[in-house]
């Protein structure tokens, strides 16, 4: 039977994603993800070529993901709250993404991946916000690339920062956090309590969602 060439390389994209989420770039390991994938690691070498190049591959293929899946353009940027609430969807269902970006800015300063693609990608996400701002449907307190980056850089927090919001934000069925400063929610009886869902919920989805169209001034 052929070697299937093209479903080989996803397996071990697939596999790459979750060791480079857990570990870094640095810290990743090569026979780690070919033991995932269950294929040997000389695959890996031969269709990627190093390690670097394994993880900007991943990196390449998930922000291709992303965008194709939470688009932005000027009718959407009218409701910006929307435009987070599915990004918020999108990285509650694919956890690692934010963890892979996180792994870039600590490692990968001087050689972001793609760069020029992606900021031409948020150059286009940018200018649909200014052109909600010329139709009147979005504050034009603030720049709509700042704008943009506000939303964004919010959005993935609850991600890269999950016990902040647990501390911040209310929870589904939990406490109420600093929403309730004078109260005892951070004490003895939060102690006892079973431990938290590890990734955001609807709670602070709605939270998210309102926070945004207020900063929009679409609230």
């Amino acid at each position: 039977m052929a070697w299937d060439t093209a479903r080989t390389k996803q397996r071990l994209l697939d596999a790459a994603v979750e060791e480079f989420a857990a570990c870094g770039p640095e810290g990743a390991r090569i026979a780690r993800i070919a033991a995932r994938a269950a294929i040997n690691k000389e695959r890996i070498y031969q269709y990627f070529g190093s390690k670097e190049q394994l993880f900007v591959a991943v990196l390449r293929s998930e922000l291709e993901r992303v965008a194709a899946a939470v688009p932005l353009d000027g009718d959407q940027a009218a409701d910006l709250g929307d435009y987070a609430g599915r990004l918020f969807d999108y990285h509650r269902d694919h956890p690692h993404l934010a963890r892979l970006l996180a792994w870039e800015g600590l490692q990968y300063q001087d050689r972001v991946v793609s760069e020029a693609e992606r900021t031409g990608r948020y150059r286009e996400k940018a200018a649909a916000l200014a052109e909600a701002q010329r139709a009147g449907a979005l504050t034009t307190g603030a720049a709509p690339g700042a704008l943009t980056h506000a939303v964004i850089a919010l959005t993935a927090s609850f991600f890269t920062l999950p016990q902040v919001a647990r501390m911040l934000v209310p929870g589904d069925g939990g406490a109420d956090g600093a929403d309730d400063v004078g109260g005892t929610a951070g004490g003895d009886a939060a102690e006892g309590a079973a431990d938290p869902d590890p990734y955001p919920g609807a709670a602070q989805r709605a939270a998210l969602v309102a926070v945004v169209r207020l900063m929009a001034g679409q609230g």
